[in-house]
């Protein structure tokens, strides 16, 4: 072989390493944002029960206009599934706070070290995902 064949052979090589990487790095973050995206939706569906309890009366096992009382339990039987592990601060729910905070944390690693992380706070009328706390 010549010596352009030689250096075409190279640059080739060269050029689908560079691609292999680039493809690893994009389904890594499209995994990362599918995670992120599918705690984000647990989140909402457990921020709705909140609410839900926070309108209940007492009799029917709520919480009356008030999170006092709230556990992670009576959200959900299962603090972990497939996406992620959630968790509800305060756990439980004393005094008359006008907010409670839900957490997820994902399965896959996040933009900063460490795995995905959604915070939403709980308001009774409406939730917020709290964006300075993402990863």
């Amino acid at each position: 072989m010549g010596s352009q064949q030689l250096l075409l052979i190279v640059v080739g090589l060269v050029i689908i390493g560079i691609m292999i990487a680039v493809g690893m790095t994009m389904f890594q973050d499209q995994a990362t944002s599918t995670n992120r995206d599918e705690v984000s939706n647990d989140l909402a569906h457990f921020s709705a029960i909140a609410r839900a309890y926070y309108r209940r009366p007492s009799a029917f096992g709520g919480g009356q206009h008030s999170f006092r009382g709230l556990t992670m339990s009576k959200i959900t039987s299962k603090m972990a599934n497939d996406n992620g592990t959630y968790s509800l601060s305060p756990d439980p729910v004393t005094g008359t706070p006008d907010h409670v905070t839900l957490t997820g944390i994902g399965t896959q690693e996040g933009i900063n070290p460490g795995f995905v992380k959604v915070v939403m706070l709980v308001y009774a009328d409406s939730s917020v995902v709290d964006e300075s706390l993402l990863n």
